[in-house]
């Protein structure tokens, strides 16, 4: 990931030194400023990035993303900027207007406000030049294909194949590995291209993430590494999980904690990892889709598709580049999504077994077990389940909690859990 930050405002780089300094996370090896047209934008970035700071210099671009059309990006123009976010939202971009009236933006909130308290999220698959948002690209329902299974899950692994090629760079990477069978396709993919892979995974004591991962890392002959936490480690990394997370939505953070926790671990080793990210959206791996109609999963899987960039890609971006890290989310290629977006869906959920297509596409690279074990949301298999839950209920009596649920805006807190965080 990379971090930007610009206003359209002439000779103010000591604003955007501030941006980026709250956002120099997410990349320390350079920084690059320009003013031109009175405009003023700045980048950091990462060694891996080194011709993003080329392009600042030169054609006043600015980008935050590490893969072929997973880019959010700013262009400045003659007193302003044209910004542009990838169709998923892998990479994040906010925008504003200070109270001068100023158009300001950065890759992160807390970078945008030292500008200005008027955040708003540009959404996926957007641009911005002016004042409101114009979609250039829409998740939406395609055409089935009609030709066989058989031939479909080769294509599908040719897609993954080429999309990890695509950003594996000089081979100095490696995976986040929770056993299941998303990460566990992205390592093994990513084995093949490179001479040692080192893996990495968290849990409680027992938690069932922990063995499966191993048993991965195992079979394709990884450098595995492990980092097993109690309760006292995951509350005493809480405050900084929420502040690179930017939310304080339940599931998001509970599921965050033990991924900033293997992240930290994973950047004292590689610059970039591989994330399985992605893979239940698109090949239907919750087990709460079993119950729906058939005829009601493709829209279900476009629905949960448009909003990862709230979810899990939010905590993907934000673990990652807290740590100074890039995280490579190969499911999320354009190529595999306009494919897998055409993939009949009796294909992906067969016979109650949920991603069939997606094992049949990896069956040769991974142990039985672990090609075979059912979904596992990421905070219950690596044993975090309700321990934040219970917690926040110790924490935060009920008087508290009801007189202090409505916030500022009108919102209302659904849980102790979100008042605590």
């Amino acid at each position: 990931m990379a971090g930007i930050a610009g206003i359209a405002g002439a000779h103010r780089s000591g604003l955007i030194q501030r941006m980026l300094d709250k956002m120099a996370h997410r990349g320390w090896a350079w920084r690059e400023l320009r003013e031109e047209n009175d405009t003023t934008l700045g980048m950091v970035g990462f060694k891996i990035q080194e011709q993003a700071s080329s392009d600042l210099k030169q054609r006043g671009l600015a980008r935050d993303g590490s893969s072929p059309g997973r880019v959010s990006s700013a262009q400045a123009t003659a007193g302003g900027f044209v910004l542009k976010r990838d169709p998923l939202g892998v990479a994040p971009l906010y925008y504003g207007w200070t109270k001068e009236g100023e158009f300001c933006f950065a890759s992160e909130v807390k970078g945008l406000m030292v500008a200005t308290s008027d955040v708003h999220e540009l959404p996926p698959g957007h641009s911005l030049n002016g004042q409101q948002p114009e979609p250039y690209w829409q998740l939406a329902l395609q055409e089935p294909f009609i030709y066989p299974p058989e031939q479909m899950a080769r294509e599908l692994r040719k897609r993954l194949e080429g999309a990890v090629a695509r950003v594996i760079g000089d081979g100095n990477v490696g995976a986040w590995l929770s056993g299941g069978l998303d990460s566990s396709a992205m390592a093994a993919l990513a084995r093949r291209h490179v001479g040692r892979l080192n893996t990495f995974a968290a849990g409680l004591p027992g938690a069932p993430d922990l063995e499966f991962a191993r048993q991965m890392a195992d079979h394709i002959h990884a450098d595995h590494h492990e980092v097993v936490v109690g309760p006292k480690e995951m509350l005493a990394v809480l405050p900084e999980v929420i502040y690179y997370l930017e939310s304080f939505d339940a599931l998001l953070v509970r599921s965050s904690i033990l991924n900033y926790l293997v992240a930290r671990q994973a950047a004292k080793f590689v610059p970039a990892v591989f994330s399985g990210e992605g893979g239940d959206e698109l090949f239907a791996g919750y087990d709460y889709l079993k119950s729906l109609d058939p005829g009601e999963l493709p829209a279900e899987l476009i629905d949960i598709a448009g909003r990862l960039h709230n979810t899990a890609l939010q905590r993907v971006d934000r673990c990652a580049s807290a740590h100074g890290t890039v995280a490579h989310v190969c499911f999320l290629d354009p190529e595999v999504v306009d494919f897998a977006l055409r993939i009949p869906v009796e294909y992906k959920l067969r016979n109650g077994v949920e991603k069939w297509i997606l094992r049949q596409a990896v069956a040769d690279l991974l142990p039985e077990a672990v090609l075979n074990r059912p979904k596992a949301k990421f905070w219950q298999g690596a044993g975090v389940e309700d321990l934040l839950a219970r917690y926040a209920d110790e924490q935060v009596s009920t008087a508290d909690f009801e007189q202090e649920r409505g916030l500022p805006n009108g919102w209302r807190l659904n849980t102790k859990e979100e008042l605590l965080y």
